[in-house]
């Protein structure tokens, strides 16, 4: 009896073992299957590209989006943001920015002091706004590409600012020195193979040190003065020249009216006095009997009183002796 009660707790023994065994071996199987799952999968970001990685060799690039990979480390993804815009700060930092030391700037006093070509100091700020277009030269090609663009971005400025004078720098050469620095890092960035393209560059501040800031004050008042007192110059201009040869325009259209209506005229005498001289020369008397009347047919209507004189008149006023036939018409007929 003793025997089967052994034998039966044995048994019992045994089986909550398994039971056990089972248990723990179905959690670890589906700890396996959920740390595969969570190892399989990934997710790429909208403004990002993937590079997949095996065994630590490039194998490819992704799209944004869920993507699978072969978990224990056997694939690793690096997300590269490809399609959001970069930035730089040079000769100052933003506080946001402080904690990145690739896009701020860690002594910007250093960085913003520069020297001119003709040797004059000035303290000049700015940004580079950059995308990193090449993933794989991005991570292989370069050990710190981010670091070397920010050398390389620092050089290419102080060099654009050392071929400049000094009043270029600070004031009328701003946009050549932003274009010209952005060909150059550019071609740099190109040349080293940092899977960067630049975007763009910003001078922000550029001014002189502060111990002849207040004499470059003066200058650029002056210069200030000097383009407004051409803007009004140009103003005026603008406002007299156009009406100056408008009104020459005018008065040369009406000396050429003038002109073409006296030639006409000039013209019509001619032809007047040629048809006239034919008519004297066949008819002289009867010729100049007829310009007689005719002028005095002009002159006289514009004159006033008229006294005419003739020589065969016998008395001023003539009267005809009318009172004489008169009387002799009465006597004859008494």
């Amino acid at each position: 009896m003793a025997v089967a009660d052994f034998s039966s707790r044995e048994f019992n023994v045994n089986l909550n073992v398994r039971s056990a065994l089972w248990a723990a071996g179905f959690l670890v199987v589906l700890l396996v299957v959920a740390v595969l799952c969570f190892t399989s999968y990934y997710t790429v970001g909208a403004d990002s590209e993937g590079v997949v990685l095996r065994f630590g060799k490039f194998l490819k690039t992704v799209e944004p989006g869920l993507h699978f990979k072969l978990p224990f480390g056997v694939d690793e993804v690096i997300v590269i943001p490809t399609r959001r815009q970069l930035k730089l700060e040079f000769g100052f930092t933003t506080p946001g920015y402080l904690s990145n030391p690739i896009q701020a700037s860690q002594d910007p006093d250093e960085e913003k002091s520069m020297v001119t070509g003709d040797l004059n100091a000035a303290l000049v700020e700015w940004v580079v706004q950059y995308r990193i277009d090449d993933p794989g030269q991005y991570l292989f090609d370069v050990r710190n590409p981010g670091g070397t663009l920010r050398d390389l971005s620092e050089a290419a400025m102080r060099e654009v600012i050392g071929d400049r004078t000094v009043d270029e720098v600070i004031t009328i050469g701003r946009q050549d020195i932003e274009i010209e620095a952005l060909a150059r890092m550019q071609e740099l960035a190109k040349r080293y193979h940092l899977g960067i393209r630049v975007d763009q560059v910003q001078l922000k501040n550029v001014n002189p040190p502060s111990q002849v800031q207040a004499s470059f004050n003066e200058v650029n008042k002056a210069q200030q003065d000097r383009e407004n007192a051409i803007n009004i110059a140009n103003g005026e201009y603008n406002k007299v020249v156009p009406k100056a040869k408008g009104e020459a325009d005018q008065t040369i259209r009406a000396a050429e009216g003038y002109r073409f209506k006296r030639v006409n005229e000039a013209e019509g005498d001619v032809a007047a006095f040629t048809a006239v001289l034919q008519q004297y020369i066949k008819a002289p008397e009867i010729t100049r009997t007829r310009l007689y009347l005719e002028t005095m047919g002009d002159v006289l209507p514009q004159t006033g009183q008229k006294i005419i004189v003739d020589d065969f008149l016998r008395q001023f006023l003539p009267v005809l002796p009318l009172s004489n036939k008169a009387e002799e018409a009465v006597k004859g007929e008494k």
